[in-house]
């Protein structure tokens, strides 16, 4: 998109945030970049050049708007729907796969070489891996700086730079601040507030329009006992994470969903955060799934209704892989039920403060896969698929990271024993991403098919479908919103109940 001057000006000059995060603009005359939706007059169209990545801006020497903030805009919907090279090394390189492996661990991951890697993303982003992690770094440190409290050192280590000057250097070209002055300038005036030791709070931006109800409704149907609960309007969980443990909170707001995340360790934070836009599907691009999907006048309507749905995802591929066998042909409570036995009696115990009812984080696959099968409460057949998938999760033998190949991962699914196309459709939509998934067995998806008009056999109506690529997996979410369940519906607050009750 940053390749066509004409609709990137048209879209800068119109102040439209449906393309924040598709394309930054840098100012000839200013040395700044923002993002499209920036509130201050836009500049004279010769001024303008636009760039793929705020890290690609970084490097032609543009530094962040004060006013639009670019470097916290939506990421880019690319990375949600496409499974190349590029994609995948974002996908990798927003969970903290660079600061924790480097650049040759990261092209490790994807099976290229380094300079095969950083040829392709300097050719598509304008910006290696490096610069590519290190805009991410600056991002992370804005956050710390100006939402705690904690020294500025503590700061640097924790956003991923090696030393105090480097971060130091990084904030100021960037800024065109000093970290201190960044902090002196956020807090009494500015609405924030900086937090406990631990513990960040911030906003999480979205693409208008958002429908929370059947997103957030979907994760506390599904809740498992002891690492998910909704309380006090919030959805809560417990976090695995790189170096420790974590605890996430989010509630939906009309233009942000505000997070709360409590870390044991503050190098984790930005990895936890490329986690919380993944679980809400935040980075989607609703605009373009809904013009696609109402062009059907038979999806138009509810398309219409509450446009702006996402698909639930997850914070762990692995876990929500898990589960989708455990759900096979049983009830969402029965699936929680079964779950919450299987975090009970194998879930490492949560070790940050906390104070719900979350307990445990979910088991690692190794000690599943080593568990006492007769201690699963399990039809013979599903809970040997389960052990069979937690073992190649965990001898690496099967992989469902963010940067993994989707087609390669759905064929080593379809060839488990015991995985059904039902669960390995929903690992591939959910866990793996990918936006063009349809379960046209799915016992909802064919009841909504029928009350629409549609086909309810699973081959007829998975042709009828081919017109809804490259959005089926969202083109689903809108057939299961016709159903009256409460994976559609936001739930109501629970609250604590009263001491002495």
């Amino acid at each position: 998109m940053h390749e066509d001057d004409e609709v990137c000006v048209r879209a800068v000059q119109s102040k439209d945030a449906r393309f924040d995060g598709w394309f930054y603009t840098g100012v000839l005359t200013t040395g700044i970049y923002c993002r499209p939706s920036c509130p201050v007059v836009p500049p004279k169209a010769e001024n303008m050049r636009f760039h793929p990545s705020a890290a690609s801006a970084q490097r032609a020497g543009f530094r962040a708007c004060k006013r639009c903030r670019p470097d916290a805009s939506p990421g880019s919907p690319e990375w949600n729907g496409r499974a190349d090279l590029v994609a995948r090394a974002m996908r990798l390189i927003a969970d903290g796969v660079v600061d924790r492996e480097g650049v040759p661990g990261l092209a490790g991951r994807l099976g290229y070489s380094s300079r095969q890697l950083e040829r392709q993303l300097m050719a598509e982003l304008g910006a290696g891996p490096l610069a590519l992690a290190r805009a991410q770094r600056a991002q992370t440190a804005r956050l710390l700086i100006e939402t705690t409290g904690i020294p500025m050192g503590q700061v640097a280590f924790a956003a991923g730079f090696s030393s105090i000057r480097q971060f130091n250097d990084t904030v100021r070209e960037v800024f065109a601040l000093t970290p201190g002055e960044l902090r002196r300038r956020s807090a009494p005036g500015r609405g924030f507030q900086p937090s406990a030791a631990g513990t960040v709070g911030f906003r999480l931006p979205f693409r208008a329009p958002f429908c929370p109800g059947s997103l957030f409704g979907h994760l506390v149907a599904t809740a498992v006992p002891g690492i998910e609960e909704w309380r006090d309007g919030a959805y809560r969980r417990t976090l695995r994470l790189p170096h420790g443990q974590g605890v996430l909170s989010l509630v939906p707001r009309s233009d942000h969903v505000a997070c709360q995340l409590t870390l044991a360790d503050l190098r984790d934070l930005s990895t936890a955060i490329a986690r919380c836009r993944r679980l809400l599907d935040l980075d989607a691009d609703p605009v373009a799934v809904d013009e696609a999907l109402a062009g059907d006048p038979r999806l138009a309507p509810i398309v219409a209704k509450e446009p702006g749905r996402r698909v639930p995802r997850t914070v762990d591929e692995q876990e929500l892989a898990l589960r989708m066998v455990l759900g096979q042909q049983v009830s969402t409570r029965a699936a929680r039920t079964h779950a919450g036995r299987i975090v009970a009696a194998l879930g490492d115990p949560l070790l940050v403060p906390e104070t719900g009812g979350l307990s445990h984080l979910w088991p690692e696959p190794g000690a599943l896969a080593d568990s006492d099968p007769d201690a699963l409460a399990l039809p013979g057949r599903r809970r040997a698929a389960l052990l069979g998938l937690a073992r190649v999760l965990a001898d690496g033998t099967l992989d469902l990271a963010p940067g993994c190949d989707w087609a390669r991962s759905r064929t080593a699914l379809a060839a488990r024993p015991g995985l059904g196309p039902w669960t390995v459709d929903s690992i591939a939509m959910r866990a793996l991403g990918d936006p063009d998934v349809f379960l046209a067995g799915d016992l909802g998806v064919r009841l909504a098919a029928g009350a629409l008009g549609l086909p309810t056999g699973p081959g007829a109506l998975a042709a009828e479908a081919e017109a809804w690529r490259p959005w089926r997996s969202y083109a689903v979410q809108y057939l299961w919103s016709t159903g009256d369940h409460a994976v559609n519906h936001l739930p109501e607050p629970v609250r604590p109940e009263p001491v002495g009750a």
